[in-house]
């Protein structure tokens, strides 16, 4: 005889609780969902946020600072959603999250070093910024270099994926 009671499985991490979480502190949202390096990265890049707001007059810093808050929150619901998907076994649509069973994020092979480089080159520039060895002021008219540089890996990582 077979037992027919099938208890269900209940959603190991809670989307609201995860935006609740973010909302009330950047990154305690990816904290919540076990991802601990994003939480502190992005509590880091908050701390960045902040402290960069003194300096120069522009509203960009204001308008990261919004942005990176609503990313966050944004990004913590849709991981605890894809937890879920995983730990229900559930198929992950293509383009979502990657999470894995100790709910880590999985990067793509297409990956390169590239961001990490850049985020390295961004800490430098900040903590040299941060010990008056060059002029916060000055630096902030070069912002647009980023774009820029972001621009052509996108562009590269294009080609590279057309030519293989």
């Amino acid at each position: 005889m077979t037992d027919s009671n099938v208890v269900p499985k209940h959603p190991t991490k809670s989307p609201v609780a995860a935006g609740i979480l973010s909302g009330f502190f950047p990154g305690t949202g990816a904290l919540y969902n076990a991802q601990y390096s994003k939480g502190i990265l992005y509590m880091v890049i908050l701390a960045g946020l902040i402290s960069m707001q003194d300096h120069g007059g522009q509203p960009f810093f204001a308008l990261l600072l919004a942005g990176f808050y609503i990313f966050q929150i944004i990004d913590s619901v849709n991981s605890a959603k894809a937890i879920n998907r995983v730990a229900s076994g559930e198929a992950v649509p293509e383009g979502a999250a990657a999470v894995s069973a100790p709910l880590a994020v999985i990067p793509s092979p297409g990956n390169s070093i590239f961001w990490g480089a850049l985020l390295m080159a961004l800490g430098v520039i900040f903590l040299l910024g941060n010990f008056d060895v060059i002029n916060y002021d000055r630096l902030w008219d070069f912002w647009p270099v980023i774009v820029i540089v972001i621009g052509i890996k996108m562009i590269a990582g294009y080609f590279s994926k057309k030519n293989a």
